[in-house]
């Protein structure tokens, strides 16, 4: 594994640890160089993953576009890099065991959006505006209403 700082090919592991769901390895490495310190994440990659659009289209599933709606709505938000990888290996782990190569684009929203909640309300309100494309700020207050009358 190559440094991210000073780009030597010269690392070790320190520590490994498998998330909650088995299907991926967090590694914390040191770099032998300049002793930089990094995590890396280790899953499996699935193969021929495809998203099924409201419009009935059908697209290669590609992972950025969910990393880059996430990393959108947690923008200056306390989530970090970890909470992020988790939130969607999780998801996608929920998505093949139900859809198999299939998914429903409705289905990946509403799990990102349900995972949200739990880990920020704005980050989940934010990407829900952009999920729901909510028509006007009455659609928005009501959303929020809803949030604030959970427990």
């Amino acid at each position: 594994m190559q440094c991210p700082k000073c780009g030597t090919k010269d690392t070790r592991v320190i520590d490994s640890r498998v998330s909650s769901s088995g299907l991926s390895i967090r590694r914390r490495r040191s770099c032998q160089n300049c002793g930089y310190r990094f995590s890396t994440t280790e899953e499996i990659v699935s193969e021929d993953l495809y998203v099924i659009k409201n419009d009935g289209r059908r697209e290669p599933f590609d992972r950025n576009k969910l990393v880059n709606g996430i990393q959108r709505a947690i923008e200056k938000r306390p989530v970090d890099g970890e909470q992020v990888e988790m939130l969607i290996a999780d998801v996608l782990t929920d998505l093949e065991n139900e859809f198999d190569t299939e998914i429903p684009s409705r289905a990946i929203g509403e799990r990102v959006m349900s995972r949200l909640k739990a880990i920020d309300q704005i980050a989940y309100v934010r990407f829900a505006s952009v999920y729901k494309q909510f028509r006007d700020i009455d659609e928005l207050a009501k959303e929020i209403d809803g949030l604030q009358k959970q427990p």
